[in-house]
């Protein structure tokens, strides 16, 4: 039995350096600088020299301290996974990598993935996050991708095989990272596992929705090849429950697979049919700019929607927001501005408003802010203008705030002023969120039907109203982090495996019932 697949090779954490934080700075990943990276998809960040690279991430490894109760790994505060972060951020400054990427891969499945994507919630949670004075949290989310990085450089990540073949089989709909992390665990406990993508690639949002300059896609392939070599089989192009060409039918999933994971994502974009102007040519969700974006850099031509020239409006301050605007500025945007309704937030955190551990109310500047362009907070369009013949001219912004109705408890937002300004735009990109589990014919085969949330629910053991058929990840919890998506599909996993054998010695990170991050 490997020890990467169950982490059985014993070792005991010795003490930390308890004072490592005041012999060392805190120091973050170089970036490249504006000017080139703008004019390229590559990864934003510098590629160093690994001797360089390792000596820098050893000695950040050294600020992990013995703080007695690492709440970094912590699920109600810090990594959902569970990541072993003070174990192998010693390893790490001992310099024995071949150990600390055993003990990484113990609990997650692709940290490669997390260590570019993830926020880094075990950041916030740190102990050396509490106070300015400390210095910063320890650059968890560095020393994680190095360690990720390191494993491939020197061959650590073989495909790992279950000795042993239980005969039974799982279709897994949805290649997203939820739908990936259940398949490999489920083929590493000797199941023969289908996963079923009706994309013509591989990945789900992590191929289509995620810029090639946060996550260069090569990174993405080895790890699918890795699945492939182990045993997982994909097919892609096929819409389950459809009757189209290449379509898998209800009838014949049920009758071929012992069990069904439903991965399926939430990526039913939220939408403003409400705001007048929105019918306009020029105003789209996010998921339209980034999905043939994307497919350019995969070299299917020219995207549909460019951005070159013009200017451009991104609504919406999260992730997907700074993703389209970091894409439009690479397109050649004559402008770009990012909206959020919400107030600034401050540069540190409020030990009232978000006391630690939380994940604090911070200003979060992404790479893409950087490089060009401008935000605007506490506004929200008010109309979308256009010309004679329906083309998008300009958008009409108005001071908002927002606040809780005294009567409902929901959410408003409402205008502050009279004051009227306008902006001229060419092209808008709705980033607002994401309303839930999109409408298709296979929940109506399953017999399921979605929450008001717009989510699939499921009992404790992961498994839906309909008898065989469990879900997990974004469909779950509706749309959330990379870091939930990983641990929702090595739970559902381990739920799959105890259905299947009545028992299971894969780990289960998580129970369905956990509350999703408050992440605004």
């Amino acid at each position: 039995m490997s020890s990467r697949q169950w982490s059985s090779r014993q070792w005991r954490c010795p003490v930390a350096d308890p004072n490592g934080f005041l012999k060392v700075a805190r120091a973050d990943a170089v970036k490249r600088p504006v000017d080139e990276r703008i004019g390229d998809w590559n990864e934003v960040y510098r590629d160093l020299d690994a001797e360089v690279r390792d000596g820098q991430v050893r000695e950040q490894a050294t600020r992990c301290m013995d703080c007695g109760i690492p709440f970094c790994h912590s699920g109600s505060a810090g990594c959902p996974l569970g990541n072993l972060i003070p174990e192998w951020n010693d390893l790490v400054r001992r310099g024995d990598w071949s150990l600390a990427a055993d003990r990484l891969h113990a609990t997650n499945n692709f940290p490669e993935f997390t260590g570019r994507l993830c926020p880094a919630p075990c950041e916030a949670a740190c102990v050396l996050a509490i106070s300015p004075e400390a210095g910063g949290a320890v650059t968890i989310k560095r020393v994680e991708n190095t360690i990720a990085d390191v494993s491939w450089e020197r061959g650590y990540n073989q495909a790992v095989s279950p000795g042993v073949s239980t005969g039974r089989r799982v279709a897994v709909v949805g290649s997203g990272p939820a739908g990936l992390a259940a398949a490999q665990q489920l083929t590493r406990a000797g199941h023969e596992v289908t996963v079923f993508e009706r994309d013509d690639r591989l990945g789900g949002l992590l191929r289509y929705g995620i810029p090639e300059f946060k996550m260069e896609k090569k990174v993405l392939d080895r790890r699918l090849a890795q699945l492939r070599a182990e045993g997982t089989r994909f097919v892609t192009g096929c819409e389950v429950g459809g009757t189209g060409p290449g379509s898998v039918s209800v009838e014949t999933l049920r009758a071929d697979y012992d069990a069904v994971v439903l991965a399926v994502g939430a990526l039913r974009g939220r939408d403003a049919p409400d705001v007048p102007g929105r019918e306009l040519k020029g105003v789209h969700l996010a998921m339209e700019h980034l999905v043939p974006a994307n497919r350019e850099c995969e070299g299917d031509g020219p995207t549909t929607i460019d951005a070159r020239g013009k200017h451009v409006i991104v609504i919406g301050g999260g992730d997907t927001g700074a993703d389209c605007y970091g894409t439009a500025v690479r397109q050649g945007a004559a402008s770009v501005i990012q909206l959020d309704q919400y107030p600034k937030p401050p540069g540190a955190r409020d030990s009232e408003r978000s006391p630690w551990p939380v994940w604090p109310v911070i200003l979060r500047t992404y790479p893409a802010h950087e490089e060009a362009g401008d935000r605007k907070f506490a506004v929200a369009v008010e109309r979308f203008v256009g010309d004679a013949d329906g083309n998008l001219t300009s958008v009409q912004l108005r001071e908002v705030k927002v606040r809780r109705d005294p009567g409902t408890g929901l959410r408003e937002v409402v205008p502050v002023g009279d004051d009227v300004e306008v902006v001229p735009a060419d092209l808008v990109l709705l980033a607002i969120g994401f309303e839930g589990v999109e409408h298709m014919p296979l929940l109506d085969g399953l017999g399921l039907s979605l929450t008001p949330r717009g989510t699939l629910s499921c009992g404790p053991d992961w498994q839906t109203r309909s008898p065989g058929v469990f879900v997990c990840g974004d469909a779950h919890r509706g749309a959330s982090l990379l870091v939930w998506a990983i641990a929702e599909g090595r739970s559902v996993a381990h739920a799959v495996d105890v259905f299947l054998m009545g028992a299971s010695q894969l780990p289960s990170p998580v129970h369905p019932t956990a509350l999703p991050l408050a992440v605004r």
